[in-house]
């Protein structure tokens, strides 16, 4: 695998120059390093992050059709030190007629109106990355898929198909520390649960419609695969496994202007499939969920917003009694989470100032991010950052990751 990269760019060095004229390339050289402000974590190290990194872009645009390519080269001190590679994108786009697209390959994708908080995107993400200061397209995981977009007067359809299941990037113990079920964990147990066969029936697909309505854009969501996190359990013996249970969502959406800001509302219902009247204490209860937000530019070059999400649980009674008869953690029958985001630009935008905060005040936990980042020129840029966790119970959703404080520096030189 690792002969790969070597032959992708000895066959961009041997391409004619007219062959490459038609070929766009840019890219990046980032420097990162973190660094963990807890002694007490158990990780296998106290960095957070120690890389160099370098993403080659390419894109090529034909008649009908395009290509686009997004290669990363890494090398990864912070834990095992080594050299890695990953093709994050790579796919091609082209049309039938005048309204069907296709893309096919591997792509990053995402929908819904939300801002780091997601319903109805139930596409892969990258904690690891998100909770070490990695850039923020790093939120995002690839996955292979096949993405068909049908354009018609009474709105667009989009279907996404995902062959084999992609599940999120967690914390695995190794550099951020994560609740196992029973405490706060990290080195020596390794989080790699197993994925649902490679089977057409374990394939995930995605449905969104959406149109606009007046000066507002709504859509209507289908999802049919699992849960992107293990939070079901299966047991051989006397042997624990997570997994990740089967799940239909369906949700909807409308993002629009108000009052001189931009407003949006979210909902979906999570059928757990595999514990329909909540009966079963290894698979989580379906749920329902809903969100508004809003966001506006308060002063100039100052800009704020707010979310509010509920999240209220399918049979909470049952769930109650099973939690209570094993003495484990009982979450409130109805979740509230809200976040807030805060960007300020100084210098002649050269300097960015960004702080971000989750809170659930049910869950009693937060997760404080905060960055500063100053354009030293074109194409040179400087960073730092800080992620702080904070949680009561260690088995909620941030309070699991209390250990987990880390400070960051990154350098970014782009080509």
């Amino acid at each position: 695998m690792k002969k790969i990269p070597i032959i992708i760019l000895t066959s961009l060095v041997t391409m004619t120059g007219s062959a490459l004229a038609e070929v766009s390339f840019d890219g990046f050289l980032q420097a990162l390093y973190g660094g963990r402000l807890d002694e007490s974590n158990p990780t296998a190290t106290e960095q957070t992050a120690s890389e160099t990194r370098m993403q080659l872009r390419a894109e090529h645009y034909g008649d009908g059709a395009e290509f686009f390519g997004r290669l990363d080269f890494l090398y990864d001190g912070a834990d095992s030190a080594g050299y890695y590679w990953e093709l994050r994108e790579g796919y091609m786009k082209f049309r039938l007629g005048s309204h069907l697209d296709f893309k096919a390959g591997r792509q990053v994708l995402t929908w819904g109106t939300g801002d780091l908080v997601f319903i109805n995107d139930v596409f892969a993400k990258d904690y690891r990355s998100f909770f070490v200061g990695r850039d923020d397209q790093y939120l995002k995981a690839p996955q292979n898929a096949i993405r068909a977009d049908f354009y018609s007067a009474i709105g667009s359809l989009s279907l996404v198909w995902t062959p084999r299941f992609e599940p999120n990037r967690l914390p695995t113990g190794r550099r951020l520390s994560y609740f196992n079920g029973m405490t706060i964990v990290g080195e020596g147990f390794y989080l790699d649960p197993p994925r649902p066969d490679p089977k057409f029936e374990n394939s995930e697909i995605a449905l969104r419609l959406s149109r606009r309505i007046g000066s507002c854009a709504a859509a209507l969501y289908f999802y049919h695969g699992f849960y992107k996190n293990p939070l079901g359990v299966t047991v051989v013996g006397n042997m624990m496994t997570p997994l990740y249970p089967k799940l239909n969502l369906y949700g909807a959406s409308l993002r629009g202007p108000l009052a001189g800001g931009i407003v949006w509302l979210e909902t979906g219902y999570f059928d757990s499939r595999q514990d329909k009247r909540g009966k079963n204490r290894l698979m989580p209860n379906s749920s329902v969920t809903g969100m508004i937000g809003f966001e506006r530019q308060i002063a100039t070059n100052l800009t704020v917003n707010a979310q509010w999400q509920i999240d209220i649980m399918s049979d909470w009674t049952t769930y109650q009694e099973q939690q209570s008869a094993a003495a484990a953690f009982v979450r409130d029958e109805t979740r509230h989470l809200i976040t807030s985001r805060v960007t300020r630009l100084l210098y002649d935008e050269l300097l960015t100032l960004s702080m971000f905060v989750f809170y659930s005040p049910t869950d009693e936990d937060g997760h404080l991010r905060t960055s500063a980042e100053y354009k030293y020129s074109d194409e040179l840029s400087i960073a730092a950052g800080a992620n702080v966790f904070e949680g009561r119970h260690e088995a909620t959703e941030f309070g699991q990751f209390d250990k987990n404080d880390n400070v960051y520096l990154k350098l970014t030189y782009g080509f």
